[in-house]
Order: structure tokens, then sequence, then C-alpha cells
């Protein structure tokens, strides 16, 4: 997925390509490598949180014939596409329409019901597929209906944000979700605009923030539509609280031994990424205590040091990998906040050593 709808998008019209010409899926051999060492025993299961159009998962399969995936995504079209990418491996992929955060009702869900998950993937931001559907609204680059619903049968659109929001609560999203530096000035200037003719495209919008944010800032911090589109998707979808609920879930869910690996597009996402994963590698003993105790001992393990971010052959071959954020876990030993585990689950697996799978720090 990716978080910057800025590329330029083709139009001339030929017929559709095939999903997986469509897609180039961000750092895919260093997820894989990450994920596979907790997805190589029989019924072993992989949860994609964010499946898009099934590139991440394709690989895991392949490279995990043991596993079995569950992909989750709220977009239908998107579940549509990679159904049919992934129809090859039969019974080993799993389709389900629902948002990230319902991932234990989603297990729960399961045939028959799991309670844990060995390796859980991430790829977070508005997928290829919602930017290169220009009906979708995600992109600035052509005039198109202000949507930006990730599920286009449920919810509030881009367009109602901008028309019913009043000046002080539209800033507020502005400001916060997109960092825009004028959010204060955009917001007067929609609502001035809205009063003579609401807000339907794409087109009128990018025009008054042509002339709105200041041509000095302009020429230095790119197109001035960016970061007001960031934000009023992240507002339509709700996408920061739902991250925040679903990395919650996904770790909770993860069984011992397990992996868990998340690809963020921009600073706020990523922020709630690195404080979930930074508290489940520190211990929670009390300063200057003398012992740890097992209940102090951190549950997770860091597999990266800091963010890891796509080399410069990749962002050259795929500028959406441009922004990417690779952060990665495994959960080293069980918690009492985790869900009971059901019968149905492979028994945790003890953490595996550098001498039987040596960890790869970047």
């Amino acid at each position: 997925m990716s978080d910057d709808p800025t590329d330029d998008l083709p139009d001339d019209g030929l017929p559709p390509v095939p999903t997986a010409d469509r897609h180039v899926p961000v750092l895919l051999e260093r997820c894989v490598e990450l994920l596979a060492p907790a997805l190589q025993h029989e019924g072993a299961l992989f949860v994609d949180g964010t499946l898009g159009m099934g590139g991440h998962t394709e690989a895991v399969l392949r490279a995990c014939p043991q596993a079995t995936a569950v992909g989750i995504d709220r977009d239908p079209q998107a579940l549509a596409l990679a159904s049919e990418r992934l129809a090859p491996f039969g019974d080993r992929f799993v389709p389900v329409h629902a948002v990230s955060d319902d991932l234990p009702a989603v297990l729960a869900s399961l045939t028959p019901p799991r309670g844990r998950a060995d390796a859980v993937l991430f790829d977070l931001g508005v997928s290829s597929l919602q930017l290169d559907e220009v009906d979708r609204g995600f992109a600035y680059r052509t005039d198109a209906p202000l949507d930006m619903r990730m599920d286009q049968s449920t919810g509030r659109t881009a367009a109602d944000v901008l028309n019913t929001y009043d000046a002080r609560d539209l800033a507020h999203v502005l400001r916060t979700f997109g960092e825009e530096k004028f959010a204060r000035q955009i917001a007067r200037a929609v609502v001035r605009r809205r009063e003579t003719e609401p807000f339907t495209t794409s087109g009128p919008l990018v025009e008054l923030l042509h002339d709105v944010v200041p041509a000095a800032s302009q020429r230095s911090g790119g197109h001035p539509a960016k970061r007001t589109f960031q934000a009023l998707r992240i507002e339509v979808n709700a996408e920061l609280s739902v991250w925040s609920q679903a990395l919650t879930a996904a770790l909770s869910a993860l069984a011992v031994g397990g992996r868990i690996v998340v690809l963020s597009y921009h600073s706020l996402e990523d922020r709630i990424t690195k404080r979930g994963l930074a508290a489940g590698a520190t211990s929670t003993a009390p300063p200057g205590f003398p012992v740890e105790l097992p209940e102090h001992r951190p549950w997770l393990k860091l597999l990266v040091r800091g963010a890891e971010q796509a080399d410069a052959a990749e962002t050259g071959a795929n500028p959406r990998a441009a922004s990417v954020r690779l952060r990665a876990a495994k959960r080293t030993r069980a918690t009492p906040d985790q869900p009971p585990a059901t019968s149905s689950d492979t028994p945790d697996q003890p953490p595996t050593t550098s001498r039987d799978n040596p960890e790869v720090q970047r």
C-alpha cells in the first residue's frame, strides 16, 4: 500500500491489466523473510490484516507451504481481486470482508475457530487499487468524486466532511491528520466556498488549495493538496483509531513465537506502531527493583533496529515505496491479558533461538 497519491495515473482506455501486474508489493522479500520462520509448521496461520490486492499474501503462501492465510480488507473490490489472484491456493486462503480491528472476531469466525495467529502483516495506508481507480477520489491529479471511503458501501465521504464540518473541526482534522500548517486558512476558505456551491469533486478543492497555500510553501513542500487529501482520507476511514485498536488486537492474538510486521507510510501511523511494539519489548519492573519478576519481563522482541526503509533500487522501481517504514517483532511469552486460545489453535511455539533461526538485524 502507499500513502502518497502523487503519481500521475494512466487513463489510456486499454483493458484492465491482471491484478499481479497492477500492484508491486512494498518490501516483499523482507516481509516474507521476517514472517516465514513462524509459519513453518503444520496448521500455521497467517493473517494479512490489510489484504489489498494480495501480493504479500501470495508470496507468504508460496514460501510457507504448511500455512493457511486469512486476508482481511474493508474494500470489497480489493477482496474480489485478491481472491481471484489467490484462487490457485484453494482453501489455504480465506478472504474476509472486515475492518482490521475486527481481527479477534475474524479468528473466532473461522472453521474451526481460532484464537491465535502465528504471523500477522499490516500494510497500512491507501492501496494501489484505491489510488488507481479514479472514481474513488483518493488521488488529486484528476478531478473525481470526493469519496475516499475504503468501503464504499458505508460511512460518510470526503465531500460530507468538507460540506458539514464547521471551520474549527475541519481545521483540527487538517492540522492533526495532515500536519497542515495552513489548516485554519484552508478551513475558512472551504466554509466560504461551500456557501455558494457544495464540494462534490476534487477539482474545486485542489484549485482552492492552490490559492490558499502560499507559493513559497508549494515550492518547498510539494503539492498543496497532499496533506489535505491525507487528512480527509484518515478522517473518513477513522484510520488512526482503527490502527491503534488493530495493533492491540493483533499483538494480543499473536501466539508465542509468532511474528508481526507493519509497513507504515506516514509518521502518525508509524508513531502508533513504534509505541505499541516498544511497550511490549520493555521491562515493566519498577525502577530500582532488585529482581525482575517473570511478569515484568518483556513479551516482545524487536526484530529490526528502528524502522527499515526501502533501498534506492526499490524506490526507483516503485515510487510508492519511498515513504515506507517497516517495523517487526516476535512474541516471546504469553501474557495474562491475552484471550484464551481455542482447541483448534496450534500449541504455542517455543521462541526460536539464534541457533535454530538466526535473526536478521539491520
